[in-house]
């Protein structure tokens, strides 16, 4: 599973850095090449849902193997791609593979793994979530200097395939023949149509939006993508077979989690956006050296998870949330404190105690809060709450990015990438705030949220 969720993450945002390369290289438009970049993530957010439930019909080890083979492949597609064309559709098989092995592996722990050792089994998520994150574009800058065998940018889609030969081995050793399925069930297609319709048309302008200066179909497209939302509701009331499993919606700590998760990651993902742009755009550093000034915030979020997994979250419970989110706070005002005194004299040193403070914040909330989420989901309803929280992620993420880097943008171009940097990080802050004041609706430890 962590193997899966590594080269999800990295492949997520390893592309970004490629971008003038494949370009030289395959030509395109600008708009071409983002599809590149944009196609990836647009497909893993579109099946995450129904892959969770497909794993709950049709087994999630076979989900799981399915997923990592065509994610395999794919990845050995995209760095043989002949054309630009070629590899867009590349990459969108390589999302949609994605999104059918993530959710099938966290719900294959959750099942494996009793309650008393759950934590401690997701406790590497975390660390892994800050490195994978960091480790991307340092990845990208270190294979596009070495240029493997005149690869170019082709060896960081290349490099996916020994790790997915050895996940696959893994998998196919370790991996549980049986995960909690429930043969009788049946797949709403209705249900699937609409849900993915209405993915598809509030992803593609969240993600194109900003880069294409938000014309009127994006608006149009997201009023529909909204509208169809609202009849899939109707459908799955009326479906004798629902895409999500309605007993999820009854457990108040699932519901408010998932508002915490995407208030989490929306700011998660504005902030990650921004400060690779003040330092490469408004500092002129390189992406290596840009990966490199963000390790203490990865070391951070390590350590944290490993503090929260092994201690603060099963004796704090809901507390725990508080103490990181108010800690990420902290950091992130640290860090707009910075950025306004030092302004271009910034250095990787200036900006590491902020940085680490954010992480650790940051940190102590990952694992908590997947327990609050999905600690007491049933066999039954895991796979669908695995990848509704995937979900959740992706979407959030989309809407910070999409949101706040409109917001960095508009202020950059008045003023400058100090100021706008700025204004990001405290509508991050505040964001954070209002995340912190809505945890209080939780459970005060996650084994009591049963309603």
């Amino acid at each position: 599973m962590f193997l899966a969720d590594v080269m999800d993450l990295i492949d997520s945002s390893v592309a970004n850095l490629a971008g003038p390369s494949i370009r030289a290289d395959l030509g395109g438009s600008e708009v071409t090449v983002q599809w590149v970049l944009s196609a990836y993530t647009a497909a893993f957010a579109l099946g995450l849902v129904t892959s969770g439930r497909l794993g709950d019909l049709f087994g999630r080890r076979r989900l799981f193997l399915l997923g990592m083979t065509g994610f395999t492949l794919a990845s050995l597609a995209c760095g043989l791609a002949p054309g630009v064309v070629f590899l867009i559709v590349a990459r969108t098989l390589q999302g949609l593979f994605g999104s059918v092995m993530i959710p099938q592996g966290l719900a294959l722990v959750k099942i494996v793994f009793p309650p008393r050792r759950l934590r401690k089994a997701l406790m590497p998520i975390g660390p892994l979530m800050g490195l994978a994150t960091v480790a991307g574009p340092i990845l990208a800058g270190w294979l596009l200097h070495l240029d493997l065998f005149g690869s170019q940018w082709r060896s960081i889609f290349l490099i996916n395939v020994p790790f997915g030969v050895l996940a696959l081995v893994l998998a196919w050793r370790v991996l549980p023949r049986r995960g909690g399925e429930d043969p009788a069930a049946r797949l709403d297609l209705t249900g699937v149509g609409l849900l993915t319709a209405a993915s598809a048309l509030l992803i593609i302008p969240l993600i194109q939006g900003r880069d294409l200066g938000w014309p009127v179909w994006t608006y149009l497209m997201m009023a529909a993508g909204v509208a169809l939302l609202g009849l899939f509701v109707v459908s799955e009331r009326r479906s004798r077979h629902p895409v999500i499993t309605p007993s999820l919606f009854r457990k108040r700590s699932f519901v408010v989690g998932l508002v915490i998760v995407a208030g989490f990651y929306a700011a998660l993902s504005a902030f990650v956006l921004v400060i690779n742009l003040l330092l490469q755009s408004g500092l002129g550093w390189t992406p290596l050296r840009t990966g490199l000034t963000l390790i203490p915030w990865a070391l951070g979020t390590a350590v944290a998870v490993l503090l929260a997994g092994a201690v603060l979250a099963e004796k704090l419970g809901r507390a725990s949330l508080h103490l990181g989110l108010g800690i990420a706070v902290v950091g992130l005002l640290s860090l707009w404190w910075s950025v306004a005194h030092w302004g271009t004299d910034v250095t990787v040193w200036k900006l590491a105690p902020a940085l680490l403070v954010t992480g650790f914040g940051s940190g102590l909330v990952f694992v908590p809060l997947v327990d609050f989420i999905l600690g007491n989901a049933t066999a039954e309803e895991v796979g669908t709450g695995a990848g509704l929280l995937n979900a959740a992620q992706q979407f959030a993420g989309a809407i910070g990015v999409a949101a706040l880097g409109t917001v960095f943008f508009a202020s950059a171009g008045q003023h400058s990438y100090f100021t706008a940097a700025e204004l990001v990080f405290g509508i991050v802050a505040g964001l954070n705030l209002v995340v912190l004041l809505l945890v209080g609706l939780l459970p005060k430890h996650a084994q009591q949220a049963h309603g």
